[in-house]
């Protein structure tokens, strides 16, 4: 979905999930062709892999080879780097995986996923170690960093600022359990929408679908949506940047129709 200055990405967390075939998948499509088959629907997918273990560098250089041109994977970072008392000695896990071979999705490279448990707080030391960790760049490529976080003690204007000083995306969860921190802290905007229900067959009512295509509309110009709650009153960035926004959990077998939904509204 391009716009003038800034691109709306759409999709799904992951590609493999047995309940898709049929209802997404056609009949007797071979599991092999999956990713080329999604990356046909949608314009970007979050990988969840990355966030439990290790993946071969010959599978992202699959998984480029596999999507259109166009495409864009988002990837968790591994958890091993974020479930820890002290965030500063994450180093050595951050490392490790930006040298998994990554970028060997060369130009697919999308949003890097630094999601937090739950029980996680917010300490200003501890996070702007962490943030310290994250590079601009690795083998030449330039990454994009972003948090998710899952405790109210983040709702805070100096999580906030501290995101921003960074140029980290806060991502925002929306239509869930979680807190929902909406603030433009990068040069581009990620959610996670979760309100997918079985009573609707596209996984949001018509009107939702229609909301959420207007927020990513008003995002990619560098707008925070009304109905949106965030934890500053300062503004953040100004002028157009990228919006990644992927459907995710909720009644997981409909997150595809959703997503493409989505993508059929912001073509209009």
């Amino acid at each position: 979905m391009a716009k003038q200055d800034g691109q709306i990405r759409i999709g799904i967390g992951g590609w493999t999930f047995e309940p898709w075939r049929g209802p997404f998948y056609p009949a007797g499509l071979a599991q092999k062709r999956e990713l080329e088959y999604a990356s046909g629907k949608l314009t970007s997918i979050e990988i969840n892999g990355t966030y439990y273990g290790s993946q071969k560098p010959e599978s992202f250089a699959k998984w480029h080879d596999e999507t259109p041109d166009d495409f864009v994977f988002a990837l968790k970072g591994p958890r091993f780097a974020t479930n820890r008392r002290v965030l500063a000695e994450a180093g050595s896990s951050i490392e490790k995986f930006l040298s998994s071979g990554i970028t060997r999705l060369k130009n697919k490279l999308g949003p890097i996923n630094w999601q937090f448990m739950g029980t996680k707080k917010f300490d200003p030391a501890d996070f702007e170690g962490f943030l310290k960790l994250l590079p601009d760049s690795h083998d030449g490529i330039k990454l994009r960093h972003a948090i998710e976080v899952r405790h109210d003690s983040f709702k805070v204007p100096e999580f906030i600022d501290l995101a921003r000083s960074y140029k980290v995306a806060v991502i925002t969860a929306a239509d869930g359990d979680y807190p929902q921190i909406a603030d433009l802290t990068a040069p581009f905007a990620y959610l996670r929408i979760m309100g997918t229900t079985e009573g609707e067959k596209l996984g949001y009512a018509k009107k939702a679908l229609d909301l959420w295509a207007a927020r990513a509309k008003a995002l990619v110009k560098g707008e925070v949506p009304d109905g949106l709650e965030t934890a500053s009153n300062k503004p953040g960035r100004k002028g157009p940047g990228d919006v990644f926004l992927y459907v995710i959990s909720g009644h997981k077998v409909l997150n595809p129709a959703a997503a493409m939904a989505l993508i059929e509204r912001l073509q209009k």
